[in-house]
């Protein structure tokens, strides 16, 4: 049932052009949601709530809802049809805790992401649950390293897998998660613009700027 397109690379190993076409840009596919309101009144910080538990109970939920919409499309995310985590023309390459660089596949990399994603919100020291227990000094830039190595993933998502991704009609659910990450990441400055803009073009679409916004709304 599935329509996707099994022979994805020439013999050489490049991908033909018809493959370079964004089809996750085309209008059929981006008006496509799950809800319609505001994101931006969803990731504001509540009055009465700590920064930093605004940020761990985020970060979590985004954890494990990019977690749940990779599994939906993992079977076809092999070493073979992923041989490098790729999203646009950028190759992503893992860093172990001595920063030693590795190439490897993309299913490799989302392991790697989630497994060190799960460690970190599942520790106490790092996320704790418990009334009166502290934040660490380190959080906002773990949080920061999560949402980060989490774009990655939806890039990747968006890249290699959009047509398996609408061949199972869950492009609406891809479509509104990446639309409130990235709401969420710009509204605390979570993720470097440097590191979010090889999907500007979609960002605009999904979740203009407030700058384009009110452009648009001056004419």
């Amino acid at each position: 049932r599935y329509w996707f397109d099994k022979s994805k690379t020439k013999p050489n190993g490049k991908k033909p052009p018809a493959e370079e076409k964004k089809q996750y840009l085309e209008p059929e596919f981006t008006k496509i949601r799950v809800v319609d309101f505001d994101l931006k009144e969803l990731v504001v910080l509540p009055r009465e709530i700590d920064l930093n538990e605004w940020l761990a109970s985020n970060t979590t939920t985004f954890f494990n809802l990019i977690n749940l919409q990779y599994s939906t499309i993992s079977e076809f995310c092999t070493g073979d049809t992923c041989q490098a985590m790729t999203a646009c023309n950028t190759i992503y390459y893992w860093y172990d805790e001595r920063g030693k660089k590795t190439k490897c596949t993309a299913p490799q990399y989302v392991d790697f992401v989630m497994s060190l994603c799960q460690k970190l919100v599942t520790d106490e020291e790092i996320f704790p649950t418990k009334y009166g227990k502290e934040f660490p000094n380190s959080f906002e830039s773990l949080v920061k390293k999560i949402c980060r190595y989490l774009f990655h993933v939806l890039a990747h998502l968006y890249w290699a897998h959009f047509k398996e991704t609408v061949a199972m009609d869950l492009q609406g659910h891809l479509n509104t998660l990446y639309a409130h990450f990235i709401v969420f990441v710009r509204e605390f400055n979570l993720v470097d613009p440097k590191e979010t803009c090889i999907m500007d073009d979609l960002s605009e679409v999904l979740s203009p700027s407030p700058s384009s916004q009110n452009h648009v709304t001056e004419r």
